[in-house]
């Protein structure tokens, strides 16, 4: 049969969503037209977040469009409007990195600081399920809203940081403009009482400083917090930090420098059954998180901050999301 009469596939295409303000345009577009031409791909459409909108109608939009990819670039508002909008619709999503934490590009091991790399694996890396989180807030005056978070949702010192940092210092000097409102949050060891409960356990009462639930267990600078957490096991990780008023902080220090020796090397685990774990630092694991709260607290959802709650359900879905790795990532 003449290879004349034989129909052609249609070329894939990508769609593109990107925050102007987050990512250098220009060189996005060369980045991605390189790609395109290497992988004979179809010419991007591209999709332009609005400042009165997360994200999301841009990102429905590019869905609308039925790519066989999805690059998103910009910052961790972007994406989560992203993760929310594609959550079950097994469209793979390429992120391209922006701002200062990028704890979820790490997790994947994407490239930081260089958009022609992350541009490639978008378009070449392997697809990777991941598991998004759906928080369930109730505001103080009896509202609830919904929003997912991909990383980690803090109450407490993790929401402080994230109401109290100076943005143009943080764009600045990065995870470094963290340690003015750290070290306030220390000095004044607010705590405040709650009650929790996993999944169908009973309820307990305590009273902490700091709940971070998470998704992922890795902060900036390396610190491994929640040593169990992974992105992709159906779970969610807690950590209660309880200092009390004694050592309970010099505790914590060490617990948190030394984690990722603890749980990522053979000696560090041996030396780790031989340490019992601080009294300061409480860890559980659950599909289902209640949280509640005797006085309104301030949330934080992947960093960003989310207002104040009196009550919270934290809940997990399994291989929501379809991300784009490097070929040669590995979980953990």
């Amino acid at each position: 049969m003449s290879s004349d009469l034989i129909p052609s596939m249609p070329a894939r295409r990508a769609a593109v969503v990107f925050n102007p303000s987050k990512v250098q345009v220009a060189a996005l577009r060369t980045a991605v037209a390189t790609e395109e031409s290497a992988g004979a791909w179809a010419e991007s459409a591209w999709f332009e977040t609005s400042a009165a909108d997360d994200g999301r109608a841009a990102v429905l939009d590019a869905a609308a469009s039925e790519p066989e990819l999805i690059v998103v670039a910009g910052g961790d508002g972007t994406l989560r409007a992203a993760a929310e909008a594609l959550a079950g619709t097994g469209i793979p999503i390429g992120l391209i990195p922006s701002g200062t934490g990028n704890l979820f590009a790490r997790e994947l091991g994407l490239p930081l600081n260089n958009l022609r790399a992350a541009v490639t694996v978008a378009f070449t890396g392997r697809d990777r399920p991941v598991d998004l989180g759906l928080a369930t807030l109730e505001r103080p005056d009896g509202a609830s809203v919904e929003s997912a978070f991909l990383v980690m949702a803090g109450i407490g010192l993790d929401a402080q940081m994230a109401a109290k940092t100076n943005q143009e210092l943080k764009k600045r000097i990065g995870w470094l403009a963290y340690s003015d409102p750290i070290a306030r949050s220390i000095l004044g060891n607010r705590q405040f009482d709650l009650t929790f409960r996993l999944d169908d356990e009973p309820e307990v009462s305590t009273r902490a400083h700091t709940v971070i639930v998470g998704n992922s267990g890795s902060l900036t600078a390396g610190l491994l917090l929640i040593p169990a957490a992974t992105i992709d096991d159906g779970m969610l990780d807690a950590v209660i930090l309880r200092p009390g008023r004694g050592a309970g902080w010099t505790n914590i220090g060490y617990r948190l420098t030394f984690n990722r020796l603890l749980h990522r090397t053979g000696f560090g685990r041996f030396v780790g059954r031989l340490t019992p774990e601080p009294r300061a630092i409480r860890y559980a694991q659950a599909r289902k998180l209640q949280v509640r709260f005797e006085e309104p607290q301030e949330i934080q959802l992947d960093g960003d901050p989310n207002g104040s709650v009196i009550a919270a359900t934290l809940t997990v879905t399994h291989h929501a999301l379809t991300m784009r790795a490097r070929a040669e990532a590995r979980g953990r």
